[in-house]
């Protein structure tokens, strides 16, 4: 594979499902294929030599790769089918016939049918699916069947026509699959009270008729006839994993744009399926670089306009995330729940794959624009005189006052460097004292990079509020510092940075790269600290717990108590138990040690 543009493209796909289309150099659609996980599917095309011709042109041909996200699997195959039903693809004979998958359809008449059908008629019945597997509606059909005798003629059940004996029961009645509403032997009520449970059953809202099951299993038991119970209960388990409904296609929607927008400081990204039928038939996503700060309400707005106009897209209502106005011409609706928020939510998802994608494009092609781009906004994020590509966080740790230890975390542009990273221990502060232990620790770090002429970094973080800020302040200035390092304090509550001087804090915006940033430092050098405070405190509950035994080290003691869990159960312990853990010679050493003692 020798494009890179196509190289890069497949590094940054994500391991999700979801549907991939390729397109040529004219931008002409070639295939459409569906993915568990995009990445692995996608590069199995490019990493070898296929056993069709057909396949190996195809390949030769791809210049661009789409794709949508979708939650499963079970999506991207129906998203697969509706979108090759759509695009008629070159490369896609399988699916580009009339074949469709089936649905189950609960017939709008008196004495309501429920039966399977691959067609869809509009004549106000309600359909449920589409299915991907046939045994997943014969399943449903059989156990609606086992559940509720329900007919399966195609009479005219009306009022008339029963009470005019037209009509006579017939096999299925004898048997006991149905109870002959056609000679007026059941009640219409009865009927559809069975037919509002199956509609629950296949909304996948089965609770109501899982206890009908469990209650016909047990009578079956009862009766001794195992078989039937087990059927039954095989059916249940069935019911139980059947995925009720699917996001990618539903009849209720008809003709529907959804649009959602996700943006950071520099561009928004907006996403749009188009909906026709029922099936997302369309997948777009647009970047827009920001000029000025535009809101997100101003830059969805000029999008969508241009979206319409580019694909003529006509249909009269769309669904935003938030309140816009275009006019009286088309409804907008913000969906807050149900079958119109779960597609919002898809577009969301795929406009946030959009993003991440091209931001680590721009990583691979150029590491360094990556870089001066955070840095840059970092800069103008926290009023910096310059930008702050060497970092330094300062976070104290001492749990109940015991052990004062501090860690100093260095960050060289945006990222951790690990080999500069320094633990303290508190020397001159007796008890817990923070602001004390900072002023201490701050002085000692950069009086000795001073002292060995290291370079300073641009700016030091501070873990904690005001106080700890003003403590760190002490050594700066004594140090002759202050105005040559920016220093700031990070308060517990994440937004809020303190500046010397200022009593009102700074805040930045949640989704920042910059408060990414320095989240990152805030939780390395807590990290870091952490870890350093508990191998100091384990080492001196040991030495306090543990006397000095002459012969044995402090790692052997170490191993003992970790096998021993105490010191107590060490003593208790006979010398085969010990010299099984750490040798014969040196077990007699300890049992003597504890004898003499």
């Amino acid at each position: 594979m020798q494009n890179p543009s196509l190289v890069l493209q497949i590094q940054t796909l994500p391991d999700n499902p979801g549907v991939y289309q390729y397109y040529d150099k004219e931008g002409k659609i070639l295939y459409v294929g569906k993915a568990k996980n995009l990445k692995k599917r996608v590069s199995s095309y490019f990493n070898k030599i296929h056993d069709t011709a057909k396949t190996n042109v195809l390949v030769k041909k791809i210049v661009t790769i789409k794709h949508i996200v979708v939650p499963t699997e079970t999506d991207a195959l129906l998203l697969e089918n509706n979108l090759i039903k759509t695009l008629q693809p070159r490369y896609n004979v399988l699916l580009r016939d009339d074949k469709s998958y089936p649905w189950l359809c609960i017939k709008k008449e008196p004495f309501s049918r429920i039966f399977s059908t691959r067609r869809m008629v509009k004549d106000g019945s309600e359909y449920f699916g589409p299915y991907t597997s046939f045994k997943t509606v014969h399943t449903i059909l059989d156990l609606i069947k086992e559940l509720y005798p329900l007919r399966t003629c195609n009479y005219d059940l009306s009022k008339s026509n029963i009470n005019s004996g037209k009509f006579k029961v017939c096999l299925e009645y004898h048997i006991g699959n149905c109870k002959g509403p056609c000679e007026g032997l059941e009640s219409l009520e009865d009927y559809q009270k069975q037919v509002d449970a199956i509609r629950e059953i296949l909304k996948g809202n089965f609770k109501e008729s899982m206890k009908d099951f469990k209650r016909l299993m047990t009578q079956y038991a009862q009766d001794l006839r195992f078989e039937e119970a087990q059927k039954i209960k095989e059916k249940i388990e069935v019911l139980e994993n059947y995925q009720s409904r699917s996001t990618i296609v539903n009849p209720k929607i008809t003709n529907i744009d959804v649009f959602s927008i996700v943006s950071d400081e520099s561009a928004a990204y907006v996403n749009f399926l188009q909906i026709s039928h029922g099936s997302i038939i369309r997948s777009h996503t647009l970047e827009i670089k920001k000029k000025l700060d535009e809101s997100d309400e101003e830059l969805l707005e000029l999008a969508i306009i241009e979206l319409r106009e580019r694909f003529q897209l006509l249909s009269k209502e769309i669904i935003v995330p938030f309140e816009i106005n275009l006019g009286e011409n088309i409804k907008t609706t913000v969906p807050q729940l149900g079958d119109k928020k779960q597609i919002l939510d898809l577009s969301i998802r795929n406009a946030k794959f959009y993003r991440i994608e091209q931001l680590k494009q721009l990583q691979i092609v150029d590491p360094d624009r990556h870089t001066n781009r955070i840095m840059a906004q970092m800069q103008k994020d926290l009023r910096l005189p310059t930008e702050p590509r060497h970092i330094e966080c300062f976070d104290n740790s001492n749990i109940q006052g015991t052990n004062p230890v501090a860690a100093c975390v260095v960050f060289k542009d945006g990222k951790a460097s690990k080999k500069d990273y320094r633990h303290f221990n508190v020397k001159t502060v007796e008890g817990p004292d923070d602001f004390a232990s900072m002023t201490e620790i701050v002085y000692r770090r950069y009086k000795r990079l001073l002292d060995e002429k290291e370079p300073l970094p641009q700016l030091i973080i501070i873990d904690g509020g005001k106080g700890q800020l003003s403590a760190a302040l002490k050594s700066i200035d004594e140090l002759g510092l202050r105005g040559k390092i920016a220093i700031i304090g990070i308060a517990k509550r994440l937004e809020e940075l303190f500046y010397p001087g200022d009593s009102i804090p700074l805040y930045l915006d949640k989704k920042s790269e910059t408060l990414k940033v320095i989240q990152q430092l805030r939780n390395e050098a807590h990290r870091f600290g952490i870890t350093f405070h508990r191998d100091k405190r384990s080492k001196a509950a040991l030495n306090s717990s543990v006397e000095s035994i002459p012969g044995i080290g402090e790692k052997t003691m170490l191993t003992l108590i970790q096998h021993f869990k105490s010191v107590k159960r060490l003593k208790l312990a006979s010398e085969k138990e010990i010299s099984d853990v750490i040798g014969v010679s040196k077990a007699k050493k300890i049992v003597d040690f504890y004898k003499t003692n």
